[in-house]
């Protein structure tokens, strides 16, 4: 067909996503929306406990943050939130100084998240290595699972054999149809039983009282002042480091999941332009929930923005407009949930004993690191920066070993060749200095680098003292076979580094 036989209407139907002609795609995106929606309530006022604030305001986060983010970020179907990260980062500054510094805290972290985003932080997420991520992804399935314990502990009888019911239908149920998720029928199901037949268990309305109205926006109540700015800036860039972490990570885990690509810049800016707005309409803060997120991605099947913003809009609705029938709803039936996520996001396979078999003990190490500390700390972001540290470790000891020196004398005895094989850098080119025979070797040394790459400063630093030793003998050291790269920078620092030139 050519350009001219389009029509108007056909090429305004181009300009729309795929999705939006697609009548399944939008049932899938819709019931997901809400069964992430019934997730979020208990979490969000969990996580406001924690913060130490009315549960309305972890509830506002995370209705602005998910709409918000479904407009301005760089993953589609993430789920964004109130989180229990950033409770435990802002939590001591709202117990010592109240509810306004909290707000302006969350405000200043999305605007470090804007501009830490504009700076490429997201592209530092390359240096994140697999047996991290895996260890990153196993960790959180055991918060998700350690998350439950207390909905399990000290509870009527009745809570265990409708956890059991709750998970039983989910495996299930799938088996005779996938078109309304499992987890929705679940949360369905185990609510009218426990109403019809008044057991008497723990409900949502348990954790706290749901709002009755929107929020309306505000700028935060605290003096605009240098002294507010001290006081807030260490928690606001504390919580901006902690959810770009933990969003990121999210995101890449969703991009592997669903083997799709993903502007992690975009999404990094998208979450400070996020948090402004939800601290402008008196919210908590927040990121990605990974739980939430896997439930939509991996449970219930969403992979457009349109499930993200309809469960920020089904959060209100179902707080605003059904709280009573919300409020019903038994923990059980979300413990059950957020059981089967914990075991659905684990990966099984990197526990296996065949993988273990095969898998580098260096690798085993990071992903065993990981895991502990996270679980240890509680803590997503600090388990990666030490799991990624560790790997960092591991892997410049293991190529520190691969740089070999080998001499060559001519027969004649009147010169030498070394050469120099690997990659020399701050590892490695600490032992380069003693493999050479100062004494021992005639007047004229050379060192062959060109099966070699010279990486940093420390390098040119070790052959500038080889050639410094050889010199205080009388004898002369040329070096050859440097790339182009390596010329540079040895060309630039040589004779730089000790301060007597």
């Amino acid at each position: 067909m050519s350009s001219a036989a389009v029509t108007p209407a056909a090429r305004l139907r181009g300009l729309k996503p795929d999705w939006l002609h697609n009548p399944k795609v939008w049932r899938t995106e819709i019931l997901a929306g809400l069964v992430v929606a019934l997730a979020l309530i208990p979490e969000a006022i969990s996580f406001s406990i924690i913060a130490g604030v009315d549960p309305a305001v972890g509830l506002f986060a995370s209705f602005t943050i998910a709409v918000v983010i479904s407009i301005v970020g760089g993953r589609r179907a993430l789920i964004y939130a109130a989180t229990g990260a950033v409770a435990l980062v802002i939590a001591p500054l709202n117990r010592e100084h109240g509810l306004g510094y909290l707000i302006a805290a969350v405000i200043l972290a999305g605007v470090i998240q804007v501009a830490l985003g504009a700076l490429g932080v997201a592209k530092l997420m390359r240096f994140v290595p697999r047996s991290v991520m895996v260890g990153f992804v196993n960790a959180l399935a055991i918060l998700i699972f350690m998350a439950q314990v207390p909905e399990m502990r000290g509870v009527p009888w009745a809570v265990y054999p409708l956890i059991i019911g709750g998970l039983a239908l989910m495996v299930f149920f799938p088996k005779v149809t996938k078109v309304i998720p499992a987890p929705l029928v679940s949360i369905v199901i185990l609510t009218v039983i426990t109403v019809a037949a008044g057991i008497a268990v723990p409900t949502v309305g348990g954790k706290g009282e749901l709002p009755s109205s929107l929020p309306v926006p505000g700028l935060p109540d605290v003096p605009f002042t240098m002294d507010t700015l001290t006081t807030i800036a260490p928690y606001a860039f504390a919580m901006a480091l902690v959810g770009l972490m933990e969003s990121l990570m999210t995101a890449k885990l969703v991009d592997d999941i669903t083997d799709t690509h993903s502007s992690k810049t975009r999404e990094s800016i998208g979450q400070g332009i996020a948090n402004i707005v939800t601290g402008f309409f008196g919210g908590m803060g927040g990121c990605a929930m990974i739980g939430q997120t896997m439930i939509n991605v991996k449970v219930s099947g969403a992979r457009t923005r349109l499930s993200t913003f309809l469960a920020g809009v089904f959060l209100m609705v179902l707080c605003i407009v059904f709280g009573p029938v919300v409020s019903d709803i038994p923990m059980a039936a979300l413990v059950a949930v957020m059981v089967m996520v914990a075991f659905a996001t684990f990966d099984w396979h990197s526990i296996a004993p065949k993988t273990l078999k095969r898998m580098p003990t260096g690798e085993i190490a990071v992903m065993g690191i990981t895991v502990i500390v996270v679980v240890a700390t509680d803590n997503l972001a600090i388990g990666v920066v030490v799991g990624s540290v560790t790997a960092m470790i591991i892997f410049a000891k293991r190529v520190a070993h691969l740089a070999r020196v080998h001499a060559v004398t001519d027969p004649d005895g009147s010169s030498v060749v070394y050469s120099v094989t690997g990659e020399l850098f701050f590892a490695s080119s600490n032992d380069l200095v003693g493999q050479f025979d100062y004494a021992g070797d005639p007047d004229k040394v050379v060192i062959d680098l060109s099966e070699a790459h010279v990486w940093d400063a420390s390098s040119v630093a070790a052959l500038d003292a080889i050639q410094t030793k050889y010199a205080q003998r009388g004898k002369a050291v040329d070096i050859t076979g440097l790339n182009n790269l390596s010329a540079d920078l040895h060309d630039k620092l040589t004779g730089e580094l000790t301060g007597s030139h």
